[in-house]
């Protein structure tokens, strides 16, 4: 397998584990139980699950009055889009 394979394995299996995890916390939400941290959901969307987290959010509802969410996410994924965007560039040197 390929780095750019792997990578691109990584971001799908990323983004998947995020939207799931977020809707197991809105889960949590409605019935009450112990909840995931806040941190380990912002986590996973600096780790690669920001687009997984930004679905979550929309299909969901969950975390959209948290501006820290609300704004932080959108936020995330500018700086990964335009950190692959200069890591593409500049291999390609």
């Amino acid at each position: 397998m390929e780095k750019t394979e792997i990578i691109i394995l990584y971001f799908v299996a990323v983004n998947v584990l995020t939207l799931c995890v977020y809707g197991i916390d809105k889960i949590k939400a409605m019935r009450g139980g112990r909840r995931i941290s806040e941190a380990t959901l912002l986590l996973l969307a600096v780790s690669g699950g920001s687009i997984g987290a930004m679905l979550a959010m929309d299909w969901f509802h969950h975390k959209t009055k948290h501006r820290k969410f609300k704004y932080g996410i959108p936020a995330i994924i500018m700086i990964q889009v335009a950190v692959i965007g200069y890591i593409v560039y500049h291999i390609g040197e």
